[in-house]
């Protein structure tokens, strides 16, 4: 599988943010994905729009980050609940999203979005992960997907012991 990360996109209305990932949505681009929507998210955007319509392929690291996200905007106690809307999904992505247990979290649609003229799309800026930040990012997105449904305990197991092994030495090897 190909290391090259998605390229996002994104565009922010006045009560939006809309993202866009073309390409294979993988573990490369899970941390610059996260980064955007914690960043989105606590800069006061409760409605997201994730374009799919050019995501070819998610690997689990990236639908346990996109399930994560879809967990905290849905949890209860949130003092304004979130909208997560996936916009054009492949049937590949919907069908791996409902085998894991999250299609539940958000809303699916599909045809042309209708967006607010005027508006202009830019690339984020990565946030350039270390291979630690990557490390820590797949285990916790794993982590999640297996928190969120029982299921996902037998699929998952084995990568989270071998991602927390990495994590320990990488972070060992820091410390030195």
């Amino acid at each position: 599988m190909s290391t090259i990360p998605a390229k996002l996109l994104v565009l922010v209305g006045r009560d939006f943010a809309c993202l866009k990932i073309s390409g294979r949505a993988n573990f490369s681009s899970s941390p610059d994905f996260k980064a955007l929507l914690t960043g989105l998210a606590q800069k006061g955007y409760a409605h997201f729009i994730i374009d799919l319509s050019e995501c070819v392929l998610m690997d689990s690291t990236f639908l346990g980050v996109l399930a994560g996200f879809g967990l905290k905007m849905n949890r209860a106690g949130n003092s304004r609940p979130g909208v997560l809307e996936l916009a054009n999904p492949s049937a590949r992505i919907t069908e791996l999203l409902e085998n894991l247990g999250a299609l539940h979290l958000f809303k699916v649609g599909s045809g042309p979005l209708q967006l607010p003229e005027g508006l202009q799309a830019s690339e984020p800026e990565s946030v350039n992960p270390s291979r630690e930040e990557i490390t820590r990012t797949c285990l916790e997105a794993h982590q999640t997907l297996m928190a969120m449904n029982p299921d996902n305990v037998a699929r998952f197991k084995d990568v989270t012991r071998f991602l927390a092994e990495d994590l320990a030495s990488l972070e060992k090897g820091r410390a030195r």
